[in-house]
């Protein structure tokens, strides 16, 4: 199969019972999702939900906040 130009891609994925579902192999291995790993869901009523893994948000918003290379206080 080809891979579509401009690295844009889509896949479907089934709601249960539960409300789970499950990421496609395809997308968990582009994006280095693995078992354990926290994801965050952005919604927009208009335009819909986004998946983010919580790693990308948190190194996003230390450099919105510049907490980069500070030390936690304890």
């Amino acid at each position: 199969m080809r891979e579509p130009k401009g690295g844009k891609y889509a896949w479907t994925a089934k709601v249960g019972e539960k409300g789970q579902i499950v990421i496609p192999k395809e997308a968990r291995e582009m994006f280095g999702i693995d078992p354990g790993d926290t994801l965050l869901l952005l919604g927009d009523e208009a335009q819909g939900i986004a998946i983010v893994k919580g790693d990308m948000f948190t190194e996003l918003a230390n450099k919105v906040f510049g907490t980069q290379g500070r030390e936690e206080k304890g």
